[in-house]
């Protein structure tokens, strides 16, 4: 989905989103977006871990 934004389309988004949010909210969406991707990227690589050792525990 996103190959097909290309760069124009990017900018007309982040021009978007600063005329809604203001250039005083967009430190705070930043870090927000930052810990929330942090957060999911932490939960699915224990899920991976953790399905990898239900897979060792079978094979055992």
């Amino acid at each position: 989905m996103l190959q097909n934004i290309g760069f124009p389309g990017l900018m007309m988004i982040m021009v978007v989103v600063l005329i809604i949010f203001g250039p005083s909210k967009l430190p705070e969406l930043g870090r927000a977006v930052g810990r929330t991707l942090h957060e999911f990227k932490a939960s699915a690589k224990e899920l991976v871990s953790d399905n990898k050792e239900e897979v060792t525990d079978s094979k055992s």
